[in-house]
C-alpha cells in the first residue's frame, strides 16, 4: 500500500466514527436525563459490566465516572455469574452495555439483577434487543456502519459507546458541582493533582533559607545575601515593622549596573523594586506559576496578610515541584 492509501484509510476511519458520534445528538433525550438522574440518585455504586470490546469500553466509563465523584467499579460479565455478581448491593445500579443486547453472559444476569430490584441502564446498539428491553432505561448506541472495512471489528459503535458514557459522567459531574479541588482530591499522583493541590507552602524556602536583608542595607551587603541564599534575589524588609518594602533582583543588579554606583556605600532602597508582587503562603502554587507568567518575573516573595515574610521562591522551585 502506498502512503496515500494509509491516509485515506485512516482519513475515511476517523470521519465515520465522527458521524457515529455525531449522529448520538438527537438521541439525547428524556431517557438520558432519566439515566442521569437514576445515576445522581443512587445511594451506592454504579457497577458497570460488558463482555469483549464492550468490556474495555466499560472499565473507562467506570474509572470516569469514579475519577467526577461518582463512585463506580468494573465488572466483567463472564466472572459474574460464577461469583462476582456478589460485589453488588442493594443500593448499586448497573450499567450494562452490548452491541446486540443479546450477549449471552449479560443476559444471564437480568433475572438476579430484577430479583434483586436493582435498577439497569443499558447501552445497546439495538433498542429491541432482550437486554433494551429488560433495562429500566435503555439508551440507544446504535451506529450506521462500523469504521472497519470488513464491518466486523468493534470501532464506531464502542467509539458512540464511550462517548455516551462519557457524556453520561460530565452531565453527573455538572450537576454534582464537581469541582477542581474534588478533582485533585481523587488525582493525588499526576501531575493534575501536583498543580491542582500543591500548596506555596509546600515549596517555598523558608526561615533561613530566605534571602532577607533591611532597609538599612549596603548594595554590598545585599549582594552577598543573594549569593548566600541562592534564589537570585533578596526581600528588603522596614527596619522598624519588619514588613516587606521591596524586593531587589539580578534584574536590578543589572539596572544598578548602568548607574555604576558605590556598592560598599550605596543603599539598597534605591535600587530595589518598591511595591513588589508577592504571593500568600496558603495559594495554590499553579496560581504562583500564573502570576509569575504574567508579570513575567522570575521569583515571587511570599508575605502574610499583613506583609511580614514568610518565605520565598523562583521559578525552579515550582520546576522541581513538577507545577510547571
Amino acid at each position: 500500500m502506498t502512503k496515500h492509501a494509509y491516509i485515506e484509510l485512516g482519513l475515511a476511519v476517523l470521519q465515520t466514527e465522527a458521524e457515529a458520534i455525531s449522529a448520538l445528538s438527537a438521541r439525547l433525550d428524556q431517557k438520558f436525563y432519566d439515566a442521569c438522574d437514576l445515576i445522581l440518585k443512587c445511594e451506592g455504586r454504579i457497577v458497570v459490566t460488558g463482555m469483549g470490546k464492550s468490556g474495555h469500553i466499560g472499565n473507562k466509563i467506570a474509572a470516569t465516572l469514579a475519577s467526577t465523584g461518582t463512585p463506580a467499579f468494573f465488572m466483567h460479565s463472564g466472572e459474574a455469574s460464577h461469583g462476582d455478581l456478589g460485589m453488588i448491593t442493594e443500593q448499586d445500579l448497573v450499567v450494562a452495555l452490548s452491541n446486540s443486547g443479546e450477549t449471552s453472559e449479560i443476559t444471564l444476569l437480568l433475572p438476579l439483577l430484577k430479583r434483586l430490584g436493582i435498577p439497569l441502564i443499558a447501552l445497546t446498539g439495538n433498542p429491541g434487543s432482550t437486554l433494551a428491553r429488560s433495562a429500566d432505561i435503555h439508551l440507544d448506541v446504535s451506529v450506521s456502519k462500523e469504521a472497519c472495512p470488513l464491518g466486523l471489528a468493534p470501532t464506531s459503535s464502542t467509539t458512540a459507546t464511550l462517548a455516551m458514557g462519557d457524556a453520561l459522567a460530565v452531565a453527573v459531574l455538572e450537576a454534582r458541582g464537581f469541582t477542581e479541588q474534588d478533582f485533585a482530591l481523587s488525582h493525588p499522583g499526576g501531575n493534575l493533582g501536583r498543580r491542582l493541590l500543591l500548596r506555596v507552602s509546600d515549596i517555598m524556602h523558608s526561615g533561613n533559607a530566605v534571602p532577607l536583608v533591611s532597609s538599612a542595607s549596603t548594595l554590598k551587603d545585599t549582594l552577598l545575601e543573594m549569593t548566600a541564599k541562592g534564589l537570585g534575589m533578596a526581600g528588603v524588609v522596614d527596619t522598624n515593622s519588619d514588613r516587606l518594602i521591596g524586593i531587589y533582583t539580578d534584574g536590578d543588579l543589572r539596572r544598578t549596573f548602568e548607574k555604576m554606583p558605590d556598592f560598599e556605600t550605596a543603599m539598597v532602597v534605591e535600587f530595589m523594586t518598591a511595591n513588589c508582587v508577592t504571593i500568600e503562603a496558603g495559594r495554590i502554587a499553579s496560581e504562583a506559576l500564573k502570576l509569575m507568567h504574567d508579570k513575567k518575573i522570575n521569583a515571587l516573595m511570599v508575605v502574610d496578610a499583613e506583609g511580614r515574610v514568610q518565605g520565598a521562591l523562583n521559578m525552579h522551585d515550582l520546576l522541581r515541584a513538577g507545577v510547571v
